[in-house]
């Protein structure tokens, strides 16, 4: 493994390490939002209300130091409230643009579902080429540049459901559920009133996360993986339990988490079953499954109705 890699994978570890020490989520849960980071995607955190989806994405950004703007969504919300306004200056006789919260490398987009259609829209630009177009002027966003968005999947008074458009740009969506007993107890011991996160100190720079990102991208995938992958791809696609199946963004998206669990497990290289650990978390948001029941019970039929799907794509043996 050379060092580099060596390097990468320390500081996700170390990510991942502080973040569990300090949330009373599951391990696993702080993992796929910490691979996601590493990965260069864009993370949708998916469950009821009060379980820490705001605390997990301020915690993600607090360990990572770089630039934080939070967003709190409403249906009354303009897309020049996000992007920013081009305001005339009688004195110099022209337009100023006053750049809005997107211009940040790490933006917290809370419920974000709450946001009307035209306001999500003007975040299809920023997710996908990392500038925003206000005016007919285009402005790149800093870099790296990552949303955190959250959203109530039971609550549908004031939502607007997110479009398959934008579900398709965020790399991941995972839920944290309920924390076990032991650690809901410690934290319900905790004082009342205290940040969770006050002790949470940074433990990398934005740049550094943008090398890790830069060497996990580097890991090789051997053609029969990537085959395999595009099997995988291929079975959502035509499956009858599926109406639309996955994008080939959507691949590139498996791939890139793949490599960054390969690179944690301290591997150089992507085995089949890193493609399979990954599918959940990767595809079954941007699939519109044919039972209308599976597609309103949530994340985890989705998931599990994704596992029938793929579940016959035979994986490649090894040499």
């Amino acid at each position: 493994m050379a060092e580099s890699a060596r390097t990468a994978r320390t500081v996700t570890l170390a990510i991942v390490d502080a973040l569990d020490r300090t949330l009373s989520c599951g391990r696993e849960a702080i993992e796929l939002a910490v691979m996601t980071l590493a990965a260069g995607g864009h993370l949708l955190l998916e469950d009821v209300p009060g379980i820490g989806k705001t605390t997990l994405a301020r915690a993600l950004a607090r360990a990572v130091q770089g630039t934080t703007a939070r967003i709190q969504f409403t249906p009354d919300m303009l897309p020049s409230d996000i992007t920013g306004v081009s305001v005339f200056d009688p004195q110099a006789k022209g337009f100023t643009f006053y750049r809005g919260p997107l211009f940040a490398q790490i933006v917290l987009a809370d419920e974000i579902n709450r946001a009307n259609p035209k306001t999500q829209s003007a975040l299809l630009e920023a997710m996908e080429e990392r500038r925003v177009t206000v005016d007919g002027v285009t402005y790149d966003l800093p870099q790296p540049f990552t949303v955190i968005a959250t959203q109530n999947p039971v609550e549908m008074e004031g939502t607007y459901p997110l479009p398959e458009a934008q579900l398709d740009r965020f790399m991941c969506r995972i839920s944290l559920g309920y924390p076990d007993a032991r650690a809901e107890a410690r934290m319900l011991m905790a004082p009342s009133g205290k940040d969770p996160l006050a002790k949470l100190k940074p433990v990398c720079s934005a740049g550094e996360l943008a090398a890790v990102t830069r060497t996990a991208a580097r890991v090789h995938v051997d053609p029969r993986v990537a085959a395999y992958a595009v099997a995988v791809l291929a079975a959502t696609r035509t499956s009858p339990l599926a109406r639309l199946g996955a994008s080939p963004r959507a691949g590139l998206a498996l791939l890139a988490m793949s490599r960054v669990r390969a690179m944690l497990d301290g591997r150089d290289a992507v085995f089949p079953g890193d493609i399979r650990a990954m599918a959940p978390a990767v595809l079954s948001h941007r699939i519109v499954f044919a039972d209308p029941s599976v597609q309103a019970a949530g994340l985890a039929a989705q998931q599990r109705e994704l596992e029938r799907i793929i579940s016959g794509v035979p994986a490649p043996k090894a040499r």
